[in-house]
């Protein structure tokens, strides 16, 4: 780790829309000029948002896995064979549709006889990546799949291909997946899991241009050549069942010739390619980081903070857009997904712990910025059809921070358990003015706003105020629904650096919020730095 299709719904490209007024909270006084027409008809669906848009990330990194997920069966913490129980009842809400793991720069130095059978026999090692800290190994392939099935998500492995060899790769997945009685199968069997694993997703290297081997983009092609062709699945009852393996090449981490190049290297390959190697996606890398190394804090910044970060993130839909070309002149039919498995806001470590641990704290600012990506990658839904934020627990833009016994759900966590009805949901078209918000030398659109169907016929909202300081009146025209009832949510703070602390959790939490409906009229007044999502039923 390092590391359009939906302009014609919206306008202008790259927007930001609205969140609502709290229930219990006094009412807010917009202006004329805080007024803001939108546009929803239900009746003209576009893509589907997949639910993999909201996958995770888990890596070998600081205490993201040891102690953020895996605390040992003998631990006084509450578990269940070793994996903490109020880690797993946070994730739950989540539907996290699929993790992905080991790594990041760990997986191309992972070795994965190393994390399998009697943990006192595992061998202990380094992890020259993060921090130099001993691995113990102890969190390994079971303890993943255990991990996985009790938050009821789904593998998304990745294999090491810079340091690894196609015969490892290809031995891990027999050991995992095949039912026959091999000598890994047996193996396994041994190891506590008769039955084969379900592998959903397959990353063939990570960053293979940087940390997984400083690879030419044809060098990679190579190899993915031969790790797609000898590296299978051989779950017969998950591949009966209609649920094929997807194998996801690696993708560019940036934006300019370099990573350009990449990306039409891999999909020229790809499409002169054989029935003896397949890819089913691509993955891409973006972080948000005005500059590198990332130096602004994650607490105790301002506005003027808040609004560059702001205006970063926002330069992934234009990065979408440029990979997304690349990809349609060699697959107009769009049949290879980008993947994003790594995006989120890189801040430096928080003072006092381990730079190679890359903690950060997890404010409202993280939550817009959550927001504002999500809504990104639904607009391009027909070509991105997968996501992980980095990462899930303790590590950069994390769901969960946990300290011993303590565990905080972070902003972001918020943001990603309210857009859950998002998930595999149809686009449909939304439009209206974002207007603008300023500060200083930076002018971003104010609101964003996306919308969808979901499949019990719910038309669902998601509007984001990114200005701190005015309201935002919504006036909603809704078509396609006869609409009767609206609920939701919002989420905002006091300040665009709010936290979520072990001793004050609630500082950044949703409410309910009014929002009114009457003849196709949607109104709701969206509150500064916030986040909102509403239903409306029939």
């Amino acid at each position: 780790m390092l590391s359009r299709s939906f302009s014609r719904f919206v306008t202008p490209a790259g927007l930001l829309a609205a969140g609502l007024l709290l229930a219990a909270a006094p009412s807010i006084a917009a202006r004329a000029d805080d007024q803001i027409a939108l546009s929803v008809d239900a009746s003209k669906p576009g893509a589907k948002i997949d639910r993999n848009l909201f996958g995770q990330f888990a890596e070998h990194l600081g205490h993201g896995i040891y102690e953020g997920i895996w605390v040992g069966p003998d631990s006084p913490i509450p578990n269940t064979r070793g994996i903490r129980n109020d880690v797993v009842a946070a994730l739950k809400p989540l539907h996290v549709p699929n993790v992905r793991w080991p790594g990041g720069c760990f997986a191309d130095e992972y070795h994965w006889r190393k994390g399998v059978g009697p943990a006192d026999k595992r061998v202990v090692t380094l992890n020259p990546n993060w921090g130099g800290v001993v691995e113990p190994n102890s969190f390994g392939t079971h303890e993943f799949m255990d991990f996985i099935d009790q938050i009821g998500s789904q593998a998304y492995l990745s294999v090491n291909v810079g340091s690894g060899t196609p015969q490892e790769a290809a031995e891990w997945l027999e050991y995992l997946t095949t039912p026959q009685q091999t000598t890994l199968a047996k193996e396994r069997a041994g190891n506590g899991h008769p039955a084969p694993y379900p592998i959903a997703y397959l990353g063939i290297g990570n960053e293979s241009w940087d940390c997984g081997g400083n690879m030419t983009p044809e060098y990679y092609v190579s190899q993915l050549k031969i790790y797609s062709r000898f590296v299978r699945n051989f779950n017969t009852a998950q591949e009966q069942g209609g649920h094929r393996m997807l194998k996801i090449g690696v993708g560019p981490g940036g934006d300019g010739p370099r990573w350009t190049e990449w990306t039409d290297t891999v999909m020229k390959a790809w499409q002169a390619h054989t029935w003896s190697w397949d890819m089913d996606g691509l993955s891409m890398h973006n972080y948000t980081v005005p500059k590198w190394p990332p130096s602004m804090a994650s607490v105790g910044f301002g506005e003027d903070e808040y609004a560059r970060i702001l205006k970063t993130t926002l330069d992934m839909d234009g990065l979408i857009a440029r990979h997304s070309a690349i990809m349609d002149k060699y697959d107009p039919q769009k049949k290879i997904a980008l993947v994003v498995d790594e995006w989120g806001a890189w801040y430096a470590p928080l003072p006092g712990s381990n730079p190679g641990f890359l903690a950060q704290q997890n404010s409202l600012r993280d939550a817009v910025l959550a927001a504002l990506n999500i809504n990104i990658f639904a607009r391009h839904a027909d070509r991105v059809r997968m996501a992980n934020i980095a990462q899930m627990i303790n590590v950069l833009q994390a769901m969960v921070l946990t300290d011993k016994e303590k565990m905080v759900l972070t902003p972001t966590y918020h943001v990603f358990r309210m857009y859950v009805p998002f998930q595999d949901a149809t686009v449909v078209p939304v439009t209206f003015e974002a207007g603008t918000y300023t500060r200083g030398d930076i002018t971003l659109p104010r609101v964003d706003a996306i919308a969808a169907r979901a499949s019990d016929g719910t038309l669902l909202l998601a509007l984001t105020n990114v200005d701190p300081t005015r309201p935002a009146e919504i006036s909603a025209t809704l078509s396609g629904i006869a609409g009767q009832t609206v609920s939701g949510e919002t989420l905002t703070a006091p300040k665009v650096d709010s936290v979520n602390t072990f001793d004050a959790p609630n500082a950044v939490t949703p409410k309910p919020v009014s929002a009114k409906i009457q003849g196709g009229q949607l109104t709701v007044i969206l509150e500064p730095k916030s986040v909102t999502v509403l239903s409306v039923r029939p």
